[in-house]
């Protein structure tokens, strides 16, 4: 399952964020380092499912299916909030930074309200520097990355010697203590080529040509989000325009978790109609809300929604997934005319696939032992058989055929 991992400075948001789109009761408070721990859940992306084009009526297993939409499971993680020095261990820094690093993609909470100080502490709405506490958290991520090369040079240097001139093998070289954290070959050697730097020339690449390509492998192997978050804290608006304008080779979505979170909540206890995404809501058991709770509604219904268009937050997961990521959403089924698996249910799973993935990736990810006899697939729509090396596009329902059980 696609791990999404959580990062900014404590009480940017990160909780708030991560209980909305789980709907976990995970601690928040505005004192430092409320996340002690990482913290797990589940979220869901959306699709257009491909129900509504065949006219029928779905039984999804690994997913859900609402009004047409097609809810995909991934994992996020609520990651300790990160303070100046995280990377040698100050604050909880440690902690979070060997989970982020294994996650396949990050949102970045920046509290864009500049609510907290440099030390994350609560501050007056527009004291605080939302440009700084992203670069700090930033360049505690490219520490972290630099430490690990650092740390294995010595190791580095003797097997990129012993390849005598091997570009491949020095790669491999390079990439090998960075594997922990999911950075392949590909990704060194994309680095490389984008810095211009000789893989086979390693032993004397200087400090900050470690830096720069500590910085780069970050950049390639953890594709981040920012989520500019607190929206509806008036001040906010200002800040976002001139974070922006500052990041603007970043995708950055404005948010208010506060305002999801709220929605969440009182949809889940009945109170009013709203589905995650959603660019409205509508209150269907007003009887039963107090006067704080209207105030609350009418609120968010007026500084987020007619504001934003919606909170964000889903917006945010559907474009880090769908947009950063390029994922697609492939069905595999047993049944083509009836789209169905052995047992009849009908488009029973959705699948997340990373772009370039072919038939054999889709076999895997099903289950291993379809890849052993793995034959060809076949389109749904069109009956044509497709080769294990065709390459899965979104929406695609395929019958994966293999001599395996």
């Amino acid at each position: 399952m696609l791990r999404i991992g959580l990062i900014g400075k404590t009480n940017a948001g990160k909780t708030t964020f991560f209980n909305s789109v789980t709907l976990k009761e995970a601690e928040i408070s505005n004192y430092s380092f409320t996340t002690k721990e990482p913290g797990k859940g589940i979220a869901y992306v959306t699709a257009p499912c491909v129900c509504r084009e065949f006219g029928v009526q779905d039984e999804p297993i690994n997913s859900r299916c609402i009004n047409g939409w097609r809810y995909i499971p991934v994992e996020v993680w609520d990651l300790p909030g990160l303070i100046r020095g995280a990377s040698v261990g100050r604050g909880l820094g440690t902690k979070f930074l060997s989970i982020a690093a294994t996650s396949d993609a990050l949102v970045h909470v920046v509290d864009i309200s500049g609510s907290i100080d440099e030390e994350g502490h609560a501050a007056e709405p527009g004291s605080g520097d939302p440009g700084r506490d992203y670069e700090e958290i930033e360049g505690e991520l490219i520490i972290w990355y630099k430490g690990i090369i650092e740390k294995n040079r010595e190791k580095i240097t003797k097997l990129v010697k012993e390849a005598k001139g091997d570009e491949k093998a020095a790669i491999r070289a390079i990439a090998a203590p960075l594997g922990g954290i999911k950075v392949s070959s590909t990704d060194v050697a994309s680095s490389l080529i984008s810095l211009k730097l000789d893989p086979n020339d390693f032993r004397h690449w200087t400090d900050r040509e470690l830096w720069t390509f500590a910085s780069k492998i970050r950049e390639i192997s953890k594709p981040t989000l920012v989520l500019a978050n607190k929206m509806d804290i008036p001040i906010s608006s200002v800040n976002y325009k001139s974070f922006r304008e500052a990041h603007s080779d970043m995708m950055i979505v404005p948010a208010s978790s506060d305002a999801e979170l709220v929605l969440r909540r009182a949809e889940e206890s009945g109170v009013i109609s709203y589905n995650p995404g959603d660019e409205s809501f509508a209150i269907t058991n007003e009887g039963i809300l107090n006067e704080r709770q209207k105030r609350a509604l009418n609120f968010i219904n007026k500084f987020v929604m007619k504001e934003l268009m919606r909170t964000g937050v889903q917006f945010a997961l559907n474009v880090l997934v769908f947009k950063l990521l390029r994922m697609n959403v492939v069905y595999p089924v047993a049944d083509v005319k009836g789209l169905a698996d052995k047992k009849g249910r009908v488009l029973p799973d959705a699948y997340l696939m990373a772009e370039g993935s072919d038939i054999t990736d889709l076999a895997r990810s099903v289950h291993s032992d379809l890849v052993k006899g793995l034959l060809f697939g076949i389109d749904a729509r069109s009956g044509l058989r497709l080769p294990p090396t065709y390459k899965l596009k979104d929406r695609d329902i395929v019958n994966l055929v293999s001599a395996s059980r």
